[in-house]
């Protein structure tokens, strides 16, 4: 899998709403409204993570769920990590602001 370039990546962002990009990786956030929701988000999203063979780096506090991508592999972002990204986000129902 081919290492995207910051150029490449930026217009990428441009349509992934809620992340963002730094120190070589994608980044985002999602707050629910207690654990068990939180909990079963994770639970989501882990069946698509093993569906791609591609894992975030992730923690969880309470409500709280962070999650970073990127492919060690390429030793960068690639066109995986916004595919995870994206299905995330479908997961999760991320919502565009208007």
């Amino acid at each position: 899998m081919k290492k995207l370039t910051e150029f490449e990546i930026s217009n990428k962002l441009e349509k992934l709403v809620d992340w963002e990009y730094y120190d070589n990786a994608l980044h985002t956030d999602f707050e629910f409204d207690n654990f068990k929701d939180c909990m079963s988000a994770m639970n989501r999203i882990a069946f698509e993570c093993e569906a791609l063979n591609h894992h975030p780096e992730w923690t969880n506090v309470y409500n709280t769920l962070d999650i970073t991508l990127t492919t060690h592999d390429a030793d960068g972002v690639t066109e995986l990590d916004f595919k995870l990204a994206t299905a995330i986000n479908k997961i999760v129902e991320v919502e565009e602001e208007d």
